[in-house]
Order: C-alpha cells, then structure tokens, then sequence
C-alpha cells in the first residue's frame, strides 16, 4: 500500500467528482487517494470542509495589487472621492501623481470632473480609474500634456468626452485611456512583482489556488510590454503564490513569418501561443477586446440604454478588424478569449468564431467570451453549439447590480448575467469575479449567483440563480475546463493536484443565505498549505 506525504482526515471532503470522502491523501503535489492510508503526517482538520481550490477564471492580478497603494474610490458620493484625493494630495511627496482607482458613478451620482480635481489637489496631475477599467477621469494639468485642455480629438474605439460647450471634461472613455498611458507606463517588474506578491497573499487567504490574469502585454489593459518577465521572476523569488495563467492581450501579437505550409500568421516571436508553460505558470487565450463596460454604458447594445437613449455604446475597433484578429488568432492556434459585453457585440463574436471554424477547423479550441454580459436566448443557444465558453461574473449581481438594472430596464435585465440559461443550454459554467473591478472572494461571488440580490436588496435577476453546488462547481471545475485543464485540477480526483481549499462549511449545503459568511480556513496549493 502507498505511503503518503500527509493525510488529512476527519473532514467533508467534497470531492465534485463522485461520492463525497472523509480523508485526503496527498504524495507531493498530487492526491493519491480519498481513503485512510500510512502517511508520515496526518491532520485531522474536526469536521471542517473540504473542497477543490478556487479558481478564478478572470481576474486582474497585478492591477489588483498595484491598487493596494492607489487611493480608495469605492464610496457613496463625489464629496468623498474630491476629499480622498485632496487628503492624498496633502500627504504626497512634491511632484507625485495622485493615482486613484475603484470610483462608480452610479454610486458618486456622477463622473468627478478635471475642475473638481483641480480643486481638490491644485497643481497635481491626477489620474483616477473607473471600478470597472474601461474609462478614467484626469485633471487639467495632465489634460494639458496630453494636448486636451481646451478641445478634444477623435480616437478609435473610445471617446475623449467633452462638455457642452467642447471643452474636454476629463472623462476617457475605453481606447481613449490610451492617451495618457505614455504619462504612467510602463511599470517597472520590481513593482509588478510586488503588486502580484501583494495579490497572490490576499487570493490564499480568499481559498483561491488558481487565477487567470485577463490581459498583459499591451492596450489599454497591459501594465508593460514585458508584463510576462513580471510573472516569471514573482516566480524565481517565491512571490507567486498561486497558479497563474497570462491571456495575452492582441496588441502585444504581430504578424509571422514562418514557412508557407505554417498557416501560422499572427502570435509572439518564435511562434509562442497558448499552452506554453506549466502547471504554475503558463500563456493562456488571447485577449481581445470588442465592446466597453455596462456600467459605464459603452457595451455595444442592439437597442438604446434604458437611462441614455440615443446610447448604444460602441465597438473597440472597426467589426472587421475584429472579425480578422479572432480569425487570424484561432488560424495561428491560439486559444481566443473575447471580452464582449452588449448583445450586438456578442453577436459580432459569435459570428467570427463560428467563421474561424469554418475556414480553419481544429479540435476543441474552446474559445471564450468573456463576461457575455447582455445575452439573448438566441445566443445562449449558439454559443453551445460552437462549443464556446461564456465566463460571466456573479459578484457582479450585488456590487453594481443596481447600476446595470438601470442601464438596461427590467425587461431586458432578464438577459443580463446569465447562469441557469447556460447550463440549461449544456453549458460548463466558469466563476470568476473580473477583480478588482468587484471584491474577488469567490465565496462572496458564489453568494450572488445564488441569491441574486443587489447591493440596495432588489433582486436582480432571480431566474438565472445557480444552487450552492452549481457555484461551487464554477468555481472550481467550471473554470477548470474554461483553461482546458479539467484533466489536472478542479475536482478531488487521486492523481490530479492537491490543491484544496478547508472551509468552516459547504456552501452546497448550507442555507443559501449564509454562503457569504462560511471561513476559509487553510488553502493549499500543490499539496502544501500556504
């Protein structure tokens, strides 16, 4: 009989691969058994619970970490947000930048402007991010090295917005943040590095084992053109605390050379593309980005927003050129994940991965759209026909619910968010949070896909609420098979990892109004509590 390295006994193991077990055996970093075996360790965990590590299919690991040291926007009005900033100004060091993120306009009932800024911290460049990343508000000082003081200028894909009289506002919306990013960027790697080690400690202490960081490398969303070498030395030092996978964003790809029989045309040099890497660190999907943010309302809609008619957000490049990257990305092999959150630019994805597929089949490439945010039935079915993964955000449901319920009417607030149409559809749900647009904690994402309850106690979306067991089961598997790495983590199952999570309940179990208040109480990754 085998000996392993430790047994954990005495637990509900929840395995989510067949009938539940008490003990856990572990030999390295992979289980060996769900039976009591010899083992040189044992720990008997009283009862607790036990389940597969989290796994968050779409975060933002290092802009998380990097906001630890950024000033605090999530508050209730635009009189604290200029009193945070003016409090920060005070404090800096001359010539600092006063860097905010994490501002809802929906909750502040309205955008902070560059007057209001100049107010709050004169003389300052001040540079504030929106929770959802997809606009920022700058004060006139760094409007005025951009060339924007006193007129605006057209930007593909995003919007320079104006008062109306002209004069910019200090609002950018979407592509339009590109513009200050030769003020800010890049990063250095020694603070990425610290910003990743800051976030992975945090993701332990949530339960989480496995994250995919949704973007690096390059647009409005990369932190450095090097963001990879970032990851990789976190790594060398000890700093990367959990399993990373990198979606590369489609600006870092360039056009290939290789031989004619290739049909490789698009990827990173010396054709690096999805999969490369290993069980702690690898290159995911790439990263495209179709449409805006429905909170911000610049998701590109089929109809009007319910609260800004004349609004029906817009794309993030020309349809074609889009259609072109998602094309020449699957012909070059690569994994595609699309962020697309309005229905019409749901649309324009499905249909360029259903003609991906037809000009340049492959098995199972098991492409996403990330958030699918505004889906009809219609849809929904297709995106099942093509075997395509839609990863949507249940922590969405409470923190700005209420902002999307007023975006989109009750009426068509039915599509918004979808979970139980998926897996009605056959469907393999993912979990992710889209951190740190909302607080990542996947249990507190579990919650709301179960309660469906906005953060002022409306329900949001009560029709499309998942059971206890079909959330856990997200974030978990779900978002497992969304990686493509079912076979090596996301149940309990002798020879995958030992990555667990310990927990003070189940939240398939218990009453699912207390989901958000069970512990996490030890994680492990890779068969060694962290």
């Amino acid at each position: 009989m085998i000996q392993a390295d430790l047994l954990l006994t005495n637990a509900e193991v929840v395995t989510l691969d067949g009938p539940d077990a008490r003990h856990v055996a572990i030999l390295g970093d992979r289980i060996v058994a769900l039976e009591e075996v010899p083992a040189r360790r044992t720990i008997d965990l009283g009862g607790a619970t036990v389940t597969p590590g989290f796994h968050d299919a779409h975060n933002h690991m290092a802009w998380y970490g990097l906001t630890q040291s950024e000033v605090d926007l999530k508050v209730g009005s635009l009189d604290q947000l200029y009193a945070r900033i003016r409090a920060r100004a005070q404090e800096a060091a001359e010539g600092e930048w006063i860097v905010g993120a994490g501002y809802d306009q929906n909750k502040t009932g309205g955008h902070p402007t560059r007057d209001g800024l100049d107010r709050a911290a004169p003389g300052r460049k001040v540079w504030l991010k929106h929770t959802s990343g997809h606009m920022c508000v700058v004060n006139t000082p760094v409007l005025r090295e951009l060339g924007l003081a006193n007129a605006a200028k057209d930007v593909e894909g995003g919007l320079v917005v104006t008062d109306e009289q002209g004069r910019p506002t200090g609002l950018l919306q979407e592509r339009a943040q590109q513009l200050v990013s030769p003020l800010v960027l890049p990063y250095s790697i020694d603070t990425l590095v610290a910003a990743i080690d800051i976030a992975g400690q945090h993701y332990l202490r949530e339960g989480i084992t496995s994250v995919v960081e949704a973007g690096i490398g390059g647009g409005w969303i990369g932190k450095s053109p090097i963001e990879f070498a970032a990851y990789q030395k976190a790594r060398d030092l000890g700093r990367l605390h959990v399993r990373v996978e990198l979606m590369v964003a489609i600006d870092a790809l360039h056009e290939l050379t290789g031989h004619a029989d290739d049909d490789v045309v698009l990827g990173l040099d010396l054709g690096l593309r999805t999969g490369i890497g290993d069980d702690w660190l690898r290159i995911g999907p790439v990263k495209i980005f179709s449409d805006g943010s429905l909170i911000g309302r610049t998701a590109a809609m089929t109809q009007d927003f319910a609260d800004s008619p004349g609004n029906r957000g817009f794309l993030q490049n020309d349809a074609k050129i889009l259609v072109d990257q998602i094309v020449n990305a699957h012909r070059s092999g690569w994994r595609v994940a699309t962020h697309a959150v309005g229905d019409a630019a749901i649309d324009l994805v499905l249909d360029a991965y259903e003609a991906a597929a037809k000009r340049h089949p492959r098995t199972d490439p098991r492409h996403r759209i990330e958030h699918f945010g505004v889906a009809r039935p219609d849809q929904v079915a297709r995106a099942a026909e093509l075997n395509v993964v839609p990863v949507p955000q249940g922590r969405f449901v409470n923190e700005i619910g209420d902002g999307m319920l007023k975006a989109l009417g009750p009426d068509r607030a039915k599509g918004a968010y979808r979970h139980r149409s998926l897996l009605d559809a056959g469907i393999v749900v993912p979990g992710s949070s889209d951190r740190p647009v909302v607080n990542g904690a996947p249990l507190l994402g579990m919650h709301d896909m179960v309660n469906q309850i906005t953060a002022s106690g409306v329900p949001f979306n009560p029709g499309e609420a998942a059971t206890g067991l079909e959330a856990l089961r997200a974030f978990t598997y779900g978002s497992a098979y969304a990686s493509g790495q079912e076979d090596r983590k996301g149940t309990l199952t002798p020879g995958k990892l030992a990555d667990l999570v310990v927990l003070s309940g189940n939240p398939a179990t218990v009453d699912p109004a207390a989901i958000k208040d069970i512990q996490v109480l030890r994680t492990m990754v890779g068969g060694v509590f962290r």
